[in-house]
């Protein structure tokens, strides 16, 4: 069954289509299907993998995150619900491999930091129960590793560290960590760490002016050496220098609607691709030069079907292949370059 629809606005026609998921027509088949074609002068970059994953029945919760492992061809999946495996592991041609629950309470970011030596899974966990309020290090199989953070306690502490909330990390390839802690907890902070998990550099205020925060979300990296965060709740990406923490400037003209929720560069890093997700919305916005921040700049959308709700998404910095976890349709979904604009790893 699908279900097609035509929109005006403006001068731009808008063509969308969507099959629904088992879980909004009880068909076991057909799931959720989403793209947005524009007619308008904004070029697509993008097209949908529908045959991504192999098996979608794996997904019996709601899925929250989503990691990539591009030197071993791996998909990691967060997702929460009772009674049910919490992370999901795919190839990166959507077959299913395992699926582990071990320590993990409720899971809201993840994010894989593997090398040629180890195979790594880092996940924020903010549940309540004995697991909960960590930021936390697993094998591939499952094994836990290390632990930041007071378990099962939140709180606002530098020493110890604890977390209230932890929304997301990134771990950059020399093992310095940067933690956005805060999804709607008593913290508003980003906090860089060391590898061996020393406080570098922090900032820790609840408001509205620079390097101040609302529900700080998501945090990337570009190859600049500047730190992108989601501030969520102010409606804008505010932006660090990784080395000394220093405010280097704000989007928020791109924002005016909702906040994003959700920020990973491309490879080539020409683009970031923000989702924002009340609006069920994929915005490619242009990277700007080294040593100017500018104003936000919309290249492409991708407008997803009406409660898609796209949380946090991932980019593979292999193929340039963009995995968006979807909490309200309950899925991952896979977008592909559709030019070969995205160099090849490494290149």
């Amino acid at each position: 069954m699908a279900r097609f629809w035509v929109c005006v606005a403006g001068a731009g026609f808008f063509l969308a289509f969507l099959v629904l998921h088992s879980r909004f027509c009880g068909s076991p088949v057909l799931r959720n299907f989403t793209f947005a074609v524009s007619w308008r002068t904004e070029k697509s970059l993008y097209r949908l993998d529908v045959d991504w994953p192999k098996h979608p029945e794996y997904f019996t919760g709601t899925t929250f995150c989503v990691a990539v492992d591009s030197l071993n061809g791996l998909v990691y999946i967060g997702q929460r619900g009772d009674n049910l495996p919490k992370i999901l592991v795919f190839t990166e041609d959507g077959y299913f491999l395992r699926a582990w629950n071990y320590t993990v309470d409720t899971p809201h970011g993840i994010f894989a930091a593997s090398t040629l030596y180890e195979q790594s899974i880092w996940i924020t966990d903010v549940g309540s129960g004995f697991f909960g309020h960590t930021v936390k290090k697993y094998s591939s199989f499952g094994d836990l590793v290390q632990v930041l953070g007071t378990p099962g306690k939140k709180g606002t502490g530098l020493n110890p560290l604890q977390f209230d909330n932890p929304a997301e990390l990134y771990v950059e390839d020399t093992g310095d960590i940067y933690i956005v802690d805060g999804d709607g907890g008593l913290n508003n902070r980003l906090i860089k760490l060391s590898q061996d998990f020393m406080i570098l550099w922090l900032h820790g205020e609840n408001g509205t002016g620079p390097a101040k925060f609302n529900i700080p979300h998501s945090v990337t990296l570009d190859s600049a050496g500047r730190v992108w965060v989601a501030d969520r709740g102010n409606k804008r990406i505010q932006v660090f220098d990784k080395d000394t923490g220093e405010w280097l400037g704000a989007w928020n003209n791109c924002f005016t609607e909702e906040g994003p929720s959700s920020v990973r560069f491309t490879p080539d890093g020409k683009y970031l691709i923000v989702a924002q997700l009340n609006l069920s919305r994929l915005s490619v916005v242009a990277a700007p030069p080294v040593g100017s921040i500018g104003e936000c700049s919309v290249i492409s959308t991708i407008q997803l079907a009406d409660q898609v709700l796209p949380h946090l998404l991932e980019v593979d910095r292999k193929t340039g292949a963009v995995y968006v976890a979807e909490i309200g349709a309950k899925q991952v979904q896979k977008y592909v370059p559709l030019n070969s604009y995205v160099p090849a790893f490494g290149s």
